[in-house]
């Protein structure tokens, strides 16, 4: 098994390495070698924010409201309620691209990686209204109910009402091709283990990959209801806990907080090289929070699209909400337990096990607790993963029983070996099939973004006017 073991870590170094020359190679900015994915990714953040006048601030109030239930139409199509459809993205990432996430940002970049996480999220929010406003605009649905909808159908149809039909057929199979590898979920697998292992001192990343596989199994049987039903309670209970936690442990360091966000703050603006320095605490912080928000990659734009809804700007708002609560709630009370803990100053500590002794450090227990809830998130991280990618394979494979039943057991297959690799191989090898699957979504969501606007301004006037009328 030991063999076996370090034959394939051999191999999937070797392919990470070959993939990562491609997604991170570098351009030379302000004088600085700088990863030319991080500008690819932050500036169209920037650019929907103030195209769209700050979305993610004027009508935050609205999105709140929306995932309350106060817009729901129950007659709406759709496969799910808004809520769940929301609650299923957020089980694809709160939990540990949170956890461990800010735990390796902070571990490669140090404190100040975890400020450039949030503000990036701020931006995100934008970004993330647009595709999913998209993918509910222009999602399918079959004879059976079944709703599909993504980047690979929202690049063909917006594209081909611009009259630009082969680029949009082009960008959506580029995209789909590009997403497909995304069903080794390895991430969730290894850092789940990684606690595991930790508090019970059992070594079978093997076992460990084939039972949770099995679970995997029994859950998604059940489809999208069964899925956005588990989620709809898993994530909301497993997000109390850990904040309950995160919130008595700062309570207990209240003293410790100003030093704190000091530490953050000059790691961000002040480290070694300042200028270099800087881009490259950005850039680690960029690359964590991409993975935690998932904006621009499109992927969790497959499950909003299934929300029950006839306004696809309502669920866009909605979506909102994810990039907020995921990364600039969750993210950065992580960050603050572990500096206020000094956690990040253990020496050979640089992932989840840095969150776990953060925590551990003043419930000595809770590493025991964090297990379970890491267990969790990663199973219905997982899932939400089988449910994205099952729009990606039926793209490209077909709706037919049979190809969905082969989809369902390469899936499971799959996410055994994830325990198996080394943390920078996982970290690595998913960044980087990350940013390639943005290419054609970004490049798409440019050339649609006079639409995206105009749908908003729409939709503001129609519920301006509700309003108004109400009041009457």
């Amino acid at each position: 098994m030991e063999e076996l073991t370090a034959s394939f870590q051999d191999i999937a170094g070797a392919i990470t390495t070959l993939i990562t020359s491609i997604a991170f190679s570098q351009v030379s900015v302000l004088g600085v070698d700088i990863e030319w994915a991080v500008v690819w990714l932050a500036v169209p953040m920037l650019f929907f924010t103030f195209y769209l006048g700050f979305v993610n601030v004027r009508c935050f109030p609205m999105s709140i409201l929306i995932i309350k239930g106060h817009y729901a139409d129950p007659n709406a199509p759709g496969e799910v309620s808004q809520f769940q459809a929301l609650s299923t993205a957020l089980a694809g990432t709160v939990g540990l691209g949170n956890i461990a996430g800010v735990a390796i940002a902070i571990g490669i970049g140090g404190p100040g990686a975890a400020f450039w996480m949030i503000v990036i999220a701020f931006f995100a929010m934008s970004l993330k209204f647009a595709e999913v406003m998209l993918a509910v605009k222009h999602r399918i649905t079959l004879a059976d109910g079944s709703v599909f909808g993504g980047p690979m159908y929202y690049l063909q149809a917006g594209l081909k009402e611009k009259n630009w039909p082969l680029l949009g057929k082009i960008l959506g199979l580029s995209y789909a091709i590009c997403a497909i590898p995304q069903m080794l979920v390895f991430t969730q697998v290894n850092q789940a283990y990684s606690q595991f292992s930790a508090v019970t001192n059992i070594d079978a990343p093997w076992t460990f990959g084939l039972v949770l596989a099995l679970a995997v199994a029994l859950v998604i049987v059940g489809g999208i209801r069964s899925i956005a039903n588990l989620t709809s309670h898993i994530v909301p209970l497993m997000c109390v806990i850990y904040l309950l936690a995160a919130v008595t442990i700062l309570i207990l360091h209240a003293d410790a907080i100003p030093n704190a966000l000091v530490s953050i703050l000059s790691g961000a603006f002040a480290p070694e090289g300042v200028v270099g320095g800087v881009i490259g605490v950005f850039v680690i912080g960029m690359r964590r929070a991409v993975y935690s928000t998932e904006a621009g990659t499109g992927i969790s734009t497959m499950v909003h699209a299934a929300a029950k809804t006839r306004e696809p700007v309502s669920q866009g708002l909605a979506a909102t909400i994810e990039p907020f609560f995921d990364t600039m709630v969750v993210s950065s009370m992580t960050a603050l337990v572990i500096v206020v803990t000094g956690a990040y100053q253990l020496e050979g500590v640089s992932d989840i096990q840095m969150t776990s002794a953060a925590f551990g450090s003043v419930i000595w227990w809770f590493p025991y607790i964090l297990a379970i809830c890491v267990l969790l998130f990663a199973f219905t991280t997982i899932i939400s993963w089988f449910y994205y990618m099952s729009r990606v394979w039926a793209f490209l494979a077909g709706y037919s029983r049979l190809s969905m039943y082969t989809y369902r057991i390469l899936f499971c297959v799959a996410v055994i070996p994830g325990a198996v690799l080394t943390v920078q191989q996982v970290i690595d090898f998913i960044d980087s099939l990350v940013v390639l699957v943005t290419i054609p979504n970004i490049i798409g969501l440019y050339i649609l973004a006079p639409t995206i606007k105009r749908d908003l301004q729409d939709y503001r006037a129609r519920m301006a006017a509700v309003k108004t009328t109400s009041n009457h």
